[in-house]
């Protein structure tokens, strides 16, 4: 009897566990059919918005994610798209992400010309005001005395590069820059350092990985942790500066210093600016700004300056005549300015970047995407473009004659975005380069290392796959 009710309450157990599991499979089946029914209705409605465009085959589930392989050949692969596809072209990222690429200046001139939203960036009334208020701080008078900060860090580094000059041994450029734009964002802006590569590398990571589109797979993957843990870090540090310089204002001794100080660091002017109701910037739009100004102040400046170096050892004869102009009047230097923007226009620091369409968008030739659409803006792609520029792969300074440049759309050259959103430190930018370029002509004469031609890769900047190696002398100073 008691083995009747042991296996009568044994196989009671397993028949319940039975139907239980049936259950759980038969919930499961239902909800993946219900993801995957949805999935293949939204792939088909934004396949219908931009059959419009033409472009390249990808894979149904992974798009064209397989095609970029990271190897230094991505934005190569960019340009020939555009030889064949005109204007614009699909690329999906995943079964439902899509971008439309854009890498003609035409089409750029009507993304640009509207607000738009960025997608990593402050949206509407919010980014205005910010705009509004942070404007005066990127005034000419403002940047001025940064000059010679901006050539103290230079001076530390090609003090560094002695050792090389003398045994013309090759040695790799980017890191060296990174730590002499850090070190000058620094002086120009607040005491301050963070992980930005970690964060760039993950960000792309994100973009190019289509399950971690999806905000919950990202954040419990390994590769979210690290975002993170990487965020943490740099916002503890900006929130430590924010508050002791917070501190340090409120009392009147500090008060009166700042009044005195010839030149206000970037801190200074996020915390003492204001509206016309007396309002400031919240500390939360405080320290945005600040991770926003560490980014473009030091990593895309880091990028431009590395690759104009590049190109100054890759064309001897441009370099001569730079060097020459610098020696003779530092103050003028308009041939080495025409060499630094051709060099953005073939590496340009941030290769492409996105918008959120808040608005349904008609281009010149009638095609229309509708709000909501992303597109991706390929300023690789418009700067290579052989139907914008005459032998785009060429390094021609002269591409910058003010006659030439007046005959070119204003979209055509956008290293640092056009339009409303345009890179408001596009200045600051442009003066450092200029410092550390003359600088370093006119100390150093740069070789071009045959041994390491670098390999292009997009990682939100332009970076190479193994490094940017130059070999440098010292000039000789003609008596």
């Amino acid at each position: 009897m008691e083995v009747y009710q042991y296996f009568s309450s044994t196989s009671k157990f397993y028949f319940q566990s039975f139907r239980l599991y049936h259950v759980l499979l038969f919930v499961c089946i239902i909800y993946f059919s219900v993801v995957l029914y949805n999935l293949v209705i939204t792939r088909k409605k934004r396949m219908r918005v931009f059959e419009q465009f033409p472009g390249p085959p990808g894979n149904w589930l992974l798009g064209h994610v397989k095609q970029f392989r990271e190897d230094g050949t991505d934005l190569e692969m960019i340009t020939k798209w555009g030889e064949q596809y005109p204007y614009a072209f699909p690329l999906w990222f995943g079964p439902t992400s899509i971008y439309l690429f854009i890498h003609h200046s035409s089409y750029l001139k009507t993304v640009l010309s509207s607000a738009g939203e960025g997608l990593l960036v402050s949206v509407g009334q919010k980014w205005f005001r910010h705009r509004r208020l942070l404007t005066p701080g990127f005034h000419y008078d403002i940047l001025k005395p940064y000059v010679k900060l901006m050539a103290d860090s230079a001076n530390i580094m090609l003090d560094k590069w002695e050792t090389y000059a003398k045994t013309e041994q090759s040695f790799e450029l980017f890191q060296h820059v990174s730590l002499m734009t850090l070190d000058s964002i620094m002086k120009c802006a607040f005491s301050y350092n963070s992980n930005l590569f970690e964060l760039c590398y993950l960000v792309n990571l994100r973009f190019r990985c289509f399950p971690y589109h999806n905000e919950t797979i990202f954040q419990l993957s390994p590769h979210g942790y690290r975002y993170r843990k990487a965020c943490k870090i740099a916002h503890s540090h900006t929130e430590e500066v924010i508050k002791k310089r917070k501190e340090a204002l409120n009392e009147k001794k500090e008060q009166d210093i700042l009044q005195k100080k010839r030149n206000l660091d970037f801190l200074d002017i996020l915390l003492c600016t204001q509206d016309e109701q007396q309002q400031g910037l919240s500390d939360e739009a405080i320290r945005a700004e600040v991770d926003t100004f560490m980014f473009e102040g030091h990593d895309t400046t880091a990028s431009g300056i590395s690759w104009i170096l590049y190109n100054m050892a890759c064309y001897p004869e441009h370099q001569q005549k730079c060097r020459e102009e610098i020696q003779q009047d530092l103050s003028k230097i308009p041939y080495t300015t025409m060499c630094i923007k051709e060099s953005l226009r073939l590496y340009p620091p941030v290769p492409g970047f996105g918008r959120k369409l808040t608005k349904p968008m008609t281009f010149f030739d009638g095609r229309t995407v509708p709000e909501g659409s992303l597109i991706g803006i390929s300023v690789y792609g418009v700067h290579r473009n052989a139907t914008v520029w005459e032998n785009p792969h060429v390094f021609d300074p002269l591409r910058f004659l003010p006659e030439n440049t007046a005959k070119r759309s204003p979209h055509a050259f956008v290293p640092f975005s056009a339009g409303p959103r345009n890179c408001i430190g596009q200045n600051f930018a442009m003066n450092e380069m200029k410092v550390v370029v003359a600088m370093t002509l006119k100390k150093y004469v740069l070789i071009k290392d045959p041994e390491h031609t670098p390999k292009m890769v997009p990682q939100i900047i332009l970076r190479s796959l193994n490094g940017i190696y130059i070999k440098i002398r010292f000039v000789k100073n003609e008596p």
